[in-house]
C-alpha cells in the first residue's frame, strides 16, 4: 500500500507541478508499478527498502527479456525522477538511484522520405480526394499538414478549427509540457485543409464533434491510432523506403527544411524541441545524405 500511495503521489506531482501530459504520466506510472512489483517479489516490504541492488536487478531482468536500450534508458530516468521526488518528500532517507546507470541509447538516424516519394504520396492522396469522399478529403488534409508543419501526431489530433489562422497560414499547437507554439504551413496544405473544411468536415460532423479540426467516421475527434493507420498504409505503398509512421513526415519535414537552408534554431522552434541538441539530429541526417551523394557522384570519392 505504501508503494502504490507513493506512485499515486508522484503522478499527481507530475501532472500538477510539472505539467506533464496524461500520456506521459501513464508511462511513468506503468514503469513504477512494474518496478515496485519486482521490489515486492525481491523482499522489499516498504519504500525505504529500495536499494541500488533492486534497481539494477530490475533493469537487468528487463534487459534479459529483450527490451531495447532506449526503453531501458527511459525507465532508468523514471526511477531517478521518482527517487529524487521521494527524497524531497522525505519518504526515503537516501536516494538509491544516484549510481543507477542504464545502457546509452542507440543513435539511429530517422527514416527520411525523398521528395520524389512525397510527390508520389501526395499525388495519390489528391487523386483519392478528387472523388469528394469525406474521409479521403480528411486524409489528404491531415497528411499535408503533418508534412507542412512537422507537428507530432498527438498535436495534429488535438487541433481545433480555431487553432488555424488561414490568412497568415499558421496554426497554434500545444506541444510537450503544455507549451504553445505557432507553426507556419504552405499553400498545398492550406488548399487541402480548406477543401476538408468546406466539403468533408460538414459531412461527418455531429453532436459529438465539438471544435475538433479532424473527425473520424462517427463524427468524433480523430484519434492518434487512426492517423497512424492512414500514414502507415500510404508509406507501405511506397517502394524503397525505411520510413514508417507519422513521425517519418516530421523527420522528413525537418531534414528538408535544413537541406533547403533553414536556420537550425528556426527548425527547433517549428518542431517544438526544448533542446537544440535534439534538432541537431537532423543535421546528421542531412550530412549523411550529402556524403552518400558525394560517394555516388564524385569520381575519386
Amino acid at each position: 500500500m505504501e508503494f502504490h500511495a507513493a506512485v499515486e503521489g508522484f503522478c499527481r506531482y507530475l501532472a500538477a507541478e510539472r505539467g506533464r501530459s496524461e500520456h506521459t504520466v501513464r508511462a511513468y506510472e506503468s514503469d513504477l508499478i512494474q518496478l515496485l512489483d519486482y521490489a515486492l517479489a525481491s523482499g522489499a516490504g516498504k519504500l525505504q527498502d529500495l536499494d541500488l541492488g533492486i534497481l539494477r536487478g530490475w533493469l537487468g531482468e528487463l534487459s534479459a527479456s529483450g527490451q531495447a536500450r532506449a526503453t531501458l534508458a527511459r525507465r532508468a530516468a523514471t526511477v531517478r525522477s521518482f527517487a529524487n521526488w521521494a527524497l524531497r518528500e522525505e519518504l526515503i532517507s537516501e536516494n538509491p538511484a544516484l549510481r543507477l546507470k542504464a545502457p546509452k541509447k542507440e543513435k539511429t538516424l530517422p527514416g527520411v522520405l525523398r521528395t520524389s516519394q512525397l510527390d508520389e504520396l501526395f499525388a495519390s492522396l489528391k487523386a483519392a480526394a478528387a472523388e469528394g469522399e469525406p474521409v479521403s478529403l480528411r486524409d489528404r488534409a491531415m497528411v499535408e499538414l503533418l508534412y507542412a508543419t512537422g507537428i507530432r501526431v498527438g498535436e495534429l489530433s488535438g487541433l481545433d478549427v480555431d487553432d488555424l489562422d488561414p490568412d497568415r497560414r499558421t496554426l497554434t499547437v500545444i506541444g510537450k509540457g503544455n507549451k504553445e507554439r505557432t507553426v507556419p504551413y504552405g499553400l498545398p496544405a492550406a488548399l487541402a485543409v480548406d477543401d476538408w473544411l468546406r466539403r468533408g468536415r460538414p459531412a461527418l460532423a455531429g453532436a459529438d464533434s465539438g471544435p475538433a479540426l479532424f473527425l473520424g467516421k462517427r463524427g468524433r475527434r480523430v484519434d492518434q491510432r487512426q492517423v497512424r493507420s492512414v500514414v502507415a498504409v500510404l508509406l507501405d505503398a511506397l517502394p524503397d523506403t525505411s520510413a514508417t509512421g507519422p513521425h517519418a513526415l516530421r523527420h522528413s519535414a525537418a531534414t528538408h527544411l535544413l537541406d533547403g537552408g533553414a536556420d537550425l534554431r528556426a527548425v527547433q522552434e517549428i518542431l517544438g524541441h526544448s533542446s537544440l541538441a535534439t534538432t541537431q539530429l537532423y543535421t546528421h541526417v542531412s550530412v549523411d545524405r550529402l556524403r552518400q551523394s558525394y560517394s555516388q557522384a564524385h569520381p575519386r570519392a
